[in-house]
């Protein structure tokens, strides 16, 4: 099985560690890189007010409100969340941000006024607004505990659908877990190759959640794509990790990686564990912008993992130039507003809270 990266190495995951000063200072760098290629990205069409394009849209959900097919516009009212990845130079922010109404569809074809964001309470002003479909680096977090052998094949079938209506340009890797992570599956842009390993696994022993999200974050700094999510599927709490919560969610936050969860959770979960599940996966997923997915009725699943890929290619950019240009290191929070067009309901913006400063 493949090792967890710096557990053995005794690296400190916490924010004030070295580990996450050296993290913090390749920011700049990274970002600065990253800059030009957001600039060259599509702009959301808002020139031509007859153009379809610059309308608000909301994708049509199937009867459990999960869309199904996310090229489908409507026309109905909708509200915002948004999930956040930031990256950042010594002045410039990127937010990558995603849209949904009341009913959990998912919203497109809205426009910069309607944004507005602050860092630290002050107002920033938006440089740039893109609509982004670029490719992702992805990684799947398998559960392969003994809790998941009566769901497993379920969840197999929603991580391929998942894939398969995905970018086709995104690459994918999955990790299983049970009592340790393992990779299954290395960087690869073929749903067929992942259907091909995933057809062999089997389900058993305990749940090591919180040394596979670790070794998928080490994974991701392999990643060909600037953009990053994990998809984590799972069914309850830790009960087998070396790492720890704090030390897992330290490094999320200070990660450019957006996180997504299915979660198959048992009403009647027996330990503490189990009934902490839930909490865990959505804190962790909130913390990235992303959310969490709960699965009442395993014939929802594949739904649910199309949904996720129509908000990872639904996303809008908003780019601002930062008025604090201390390079400390420090906890930045970061707010997102919308203001809907007019006959629209009340938006909601869903984003990740804040970024870290890059170092001199």
């Amino acid at each position: 099985m493949a090792s967890i990266p710096g557990r053995e190495r005794g690296v400190n995951a916490s924010p004030g560690s070295p580990w996450a000063a050296n993290f913090a200072r390749c920011i700049p760098l990274l970002s600065l890189l990253l800059a030009p290629l957001l600039l060259s990205l599509p702009a959301c069409a808002q020139d031509n007010p007859e153009d379809p394009l610059n309308q608000v849209h909301v994708n049509t959900p199937p009867p459990v409100a999960i869309t199904k097919d996310p090229s489908i516009p409507l026309t109905a009212g909708a509200s915002l969340r948004t999930g956040i990845q930031f990256r950042v130079d010594t002045n410039i922010v990127l937010v990558p941000l995603t849209v949904t109404d009341p009913m959990d569809r998912l919203v497109t074809g809205l426009e910069k006024q309607n944004f507005t964001v602050l860092e630290d309470n002050h107002n920033q002003a938006i440089r740039t607004f893109a609509c982004d479909d670029a490719p992702v680096s992805i990684g799947v977090i398998l559960d392969l505990s003994g809790s998941m052998s009566n769901k497993v094949v379920r969840a197999r079938g929603a991580i391929l659908q998942f894939m398969k209506t995905s970018n086709p340009q995104d690459e994918f890797f999955v990790i299983g877990f049970n009592d340790r992570p393992e990779l299954i599956t290395d960087y690869t842009s073929s749903p067929d190759d992942v259907e091909a390993r995933l057809a062999t696994i089997q389900a058993g022993h305990r749940t090591a959640l919180l040394d596979a999200i670790y070794f998928g974050l080490e994974k991701m700094k392999q990643a060909k794509y600037q953009r990053k999510a994990l998809l984590i599927v799972s069914d309850g709490g830790d009960n087998n990790s070396r790492y720890t919560e704090n030390e897992v969610r330290s490094s999320v936050k200070e990660a450019d990686v957006q996180v997504y969860s299915i979660g198959i959770f048992d009403p009647e979960a027996a330990t503490s564990e189990e009934r902490n599940g839930p909490m865990l996966l959505n804190e962790i997923s909130n913390d990235t912008g992303g959310r969490l997915f709960r699965v009442d009725d395993l014939s929802e699943m594949g739904d649910i993992a199309t949904r996720i890929s129509a908000e990872l290619r639904n996303e809008y950019v908003l780019g601002y130039k930062t008025d604090n240009s201390r390079m400390d290191g420090k906890w930045r929070k970061v707010k997102v507003r919308l203001q809907p067009p007019p006959g629209l309901p009340q938006l909601t913006v869903h984003a990740r809270t804040g970024y870290y400063a890059p170092l001199q």
